[in-house]
């Protein structure tokens, strides 16, 4: 699964890729880090079609609590440890269900922003149901596991724009 997403340091070009991100995450959302990316590959092309953006001028808020994508966000562009990454409830969408109520994400640029929905079909009530989960068996723990690990390759080999609806 090599992928990566450049974006800018100062004018210098920096690169991350999947495995770097996993890396900084750790290996328990590997989905949620495959997400993270996606979505930021997704929005930063809208933000700036014209080339990287400015790794310390994004701002992204979320309704998706998932450590994975918030790890992926915070490794390329810094904005947890700087006060641009905010988990918002107030962007659920509760009209989409439970299982895709806080897959949104709200990602600004400069003077530019983006409203960015995970589409129906990659994420399953039955792993929602898991990743809430507080007290899972020994084969519940095992099978979620191996469900992160399809969707961090169902969601990397999906093109970005297929992935998400745009606002």
């Amino acid at each position: 699964m090599a992928h990566s997403i450049e974006v800018q340091e100062q004018g210098t070009a920096v690169a991350f890729s999947f495995e770097e991100m996993l890396r900084y995450s750790g290996p328990d959302s590997p989905g949620g880090v495959a997400l993270g990316l996606k979505m930021m590959e997704r929005a930063f092309a809208l933000l700036e079609p014209d080339g990287a953006v400015e790794r310390r001028e994004v701002m992204v808020h979320s309704a998706f609590r998932g450590p994975g994508a918030r790890d992926a966000c915070e490794l390329v562009t810094r904005g947890l440890t700087e006060g641009r990454y905010v988990v918002d409830a107030a962007l659920e969408r509760p009209e989409r269900g439970h299982t895709l109520r806080t897959f949104a994400f709200r990602v600004s640029y400069r003077d530019r922003t983006v409203s960015l929905l995970l589409r129906e079909g990659f994420v399953t009530d039955e792993f929602v149901r898991l990743a809430q989960s507080s007290d899972l068996t020994a084969e519940e723990q095992q099978h979620f596991v191996t469900m992160k690990q399809a969707l961090a390759g169902e969601l990397m080999a999906t093109n970005a724009v297929d992935l998400f609806d745009v606002e």
